[in-house]
């Protein structure tokens, strides 16, 4: 059909209800932009105590510049961020607020809930949009480092307090044997593959005062964003951060946990990496992974996880994938019958979904 086509009226719903989903996605971007602006600036953590402020208090507060806070203080009650005090009032006596709800998921950095960093994470996957459209032109694929702190950061601090409030609390106690191994003596030995600014290496520590842990991964920012983050941690020196090839047969057999927190979908050789974690545990060791938890299969609309899931794809984790040679291209959405795939051609014998049970993660249970 073209655009000089007569629509019948079924057609013209549809086409008008895909108009409004335009505009409502719209909103969401700008909302994610302004929310970018609004954790960047420390608007949210100058708001949190719940007071009422002006602008000029909130730009004194934040060393922001008055008509530019104005603006934004606008713009987020219009988008129902904000609530605003007196609305009838000239515009830099108005008086707004933070609602403690939305104080939670915008500031308090220790909530399971807190959400501010996804602005961070989107600005940081949009970044090099241009490299991305050159790789769907021409092939190959846009390095990591391309795209920059913000997509290092925000995906950090997403997965922050879920490593340090879950991880070793919910996760591996599922595992009761792996559980038993790092509380036990002598103290467990555990690889963090792909470790990034490093929580989960922290995580770990922190809920086994025994174990010793490495974290490895080759993107040097995010090694010393997780030397910064160890120095708040108390873990008595039990964690080293490494910018090293864990692949290394110096390393062969050395651990009793090997771990990889969302990031096989992101790796050009996943079979390698794979083959490189099997050769790091020891004779009774084991590797347990978690990545998305996505759908068996793909299906028109996906399962409830999987609009965000190939929006990553598209914008980072493929490119990525793609950027070294040879180049699978797994692409954030790896299906369980996919990474079991993998796991075989590594050498592992079985891979074992664990009951865990988390909306965006899926645990796996590699056996050698």
């Amino acid at each position: 059909m073209t655009a000089t086509q007569t629509l019948t009226n079924q057609q013209v719903e549809q086409r008008d209800a895909f108009v409004e989903r335009l505009l409502q996605s719209t909103a969401g971007v700008f909302d994610i932009f302004t929310l970018y602006l609004g954790d960047q600036l420390g608007f949210y953590r100058a708001l949190a105590n719940g007071d009422a402020v002006t602008s000029a208090e909130l730009a004194a507060r934040t060393g922001a510049q008055e008509r530019y806070v104005r603006e934004w203080l606008e713009q987020q009650t219009v988008t129902g961020v904000l609530e605003v005090e007196n609305p009838e009032a000239e515009a830099t006596v108005r008086r707004f607020r933070l609602p403690a709800p939305h104080a939670e998921v915008l500031a308090e950095r220790n909530s399971l809930n807190y959400l501010a960093p996804l602005s961070q994470l989107a600005v940081g996957a949009a970044h090099p949009i241009h490299a991305v459209v050159d790789a769907f032109r021409k092939g190959g694929g846009v390095p990591y480092a391309d795209y920059g702190a913000d997509l290092r950061e925000g995906q950090g601090n997403m997965n922050r307090a879920m490593f340090l409030q879950e991880l070793g609390q919910i996760w591996l106690p599922a595992v009761p044997d792996v559980h038993t191994r790092l509380q036990a003596d002598p103290p467990a030995r555990v690889a963090d593959i792909g470790c990034g600014v490093g929580w989960s290496s922290i995580g770990i520590a922190q809920a086994y005062p025994n174990v010793q842990v490495d974290g490895y991964d080759l993107d040097e920012p995010s090694i010393e964003m997780a030397q910064a983050n160890l120095r708040e941690a108390n873990v008595n020196g039990r964690v080293k951060f490494h910018v090293r090839d864990a692949g290394d047969r110096n390393l062969a057999g050395r651990y009793d946990l090997v771990t990889a927190f969302e990031c096989v979908h992101d790796m050009s050789d996943p079979v390698g990496a794979l083959r490189t974690m099997r050769g790091l545990v020891n004779g009774s060791g084991t590797v347990i992974i978690a990545d998305e938890r996505v759908g068996d299969s793909f299906t028109p609309t996906g399962n409830e996880v999987e609009w965000m899931m190939y929006g990553w794809s598209v914008l980072h984790c493929l490119p990525v994938g793609m950027a070294d040679h040879p180049a699978t291209g797994t692409g954030t959405v790896m299906r369980a019958d996919t990474l079991r795939k993998y796991a075989r051609e590594a050498g592992f014998r079985e891979v074992e979904v664990l009951p865990i049970d988390n909306f965006f993660f899926r645990f796996y249970r590699l056996y050698t």
